[in-house]
């Protein structure tokens, strides 16, 4: 998976087991949530995919899985060159204990992520190789290996790193951050019997301005004076400049 931009949201204390057991997303509640942090959209669902497919999704949709525990959303909002600027909406809208961000592009050479316990903000980190763009908090226990220099960027062909780029790719760095919170991987391929992002269903909606859902179209296009109606936009979040993808 070249890129991903994701939120999750843990009451359990191992949601790696819950995902290997519970792997299908519940749609009531999928929806409920798309609902509320989408309020002033109309949201329509259009699909079920997996988090293989969905992790990083366009910004007019959004995918979304909650199983028993933990819930996870797909969101161009979460690809953030300053995790810490999250809308307070996104960080904790169910009262989890833990919220992460997992946000990477491989392509651009680019990673973060970020973690918040009962909303109150912990730890986050945003680098490309050479320039580290947000790094709050205190590092835990598990980025160690990764500043020591045990996870090198695999240079190519004529690349040179330069005098001050990273120890570490970013998105590996994120990566690592996804599987010590979650208990998988994106990027690093999968062993036969793991946990995959093929295996997570995850429940799919398009976010439409308010009244303009081919459904809503339909009705104002019936009645009088509609010809003459003004079309709203998306709002200015969906457009921040701090965005990444």
């Amino acid at each position: 998976m070249s890129a991903a931009s994701t939120l999750w949201y843990v009451d359990t204390p191992d949601p790696a087991a819950v995902l290997r057991g519970q792997l299908e997303s519940d749609p009531v509640a999928a929806a409920a949530l798309a609902g509320q942090l989408y309020a002033d959209h109309d949201v329509a669902p259009h699909m079920v995919g997996t988090l293989a497919g969905c992790a990083a999704p366009d910004r007019d949709e959004v995918y979304i899985g909650c199983y028993p525990g933990l819930t996870v959303v797909c969101t161009a909002e979460a690809a953030l060159v300053h995790p810490t600027k999250l809308p307070d909406l996104l960080v904790r809208p169910l009262a989890s204990e833990h919220t992460y961000l997992v946000s990477y592009d491989a392509t651009l050479h680019w990673g973060a992520f970020a973690h918040w316990e009962r909303g109150e903000f912990r730890r986050s980190f945003s680098s490309t190789r050479v320039d580290i763009l947000e790094n709050e908090g205190l590092p835990m226990v598990w980025e160690r290996t990764f500043w020591a220099g045990e996870h090198p960027v695999p240079w190519r062909g004529s690349d040179h790193p330069e005098p001050r780029s990273l120890p570490f790719d970013p998105p590996d760095f994120a990566d690592a951050a996804n599987a010590e919170w979650l208990g998988f991987r994106y990027l690093a391929p999968t062993a036969p019997g793991l946990l995959s992002p093929a295996d997570l269903a995850v429940c799919g909606f398009t976010l439409y301005p308010k009244g303009q859902a081919p459904e809503q179209k339909r009705a104002l296009a019936d009645r009088p004076g509609a010809a003459t109606r003004r079309k709203r936009g998306l709002f200015g979040w969906l457009r921040g400049a701090d965005r990444v993808l």
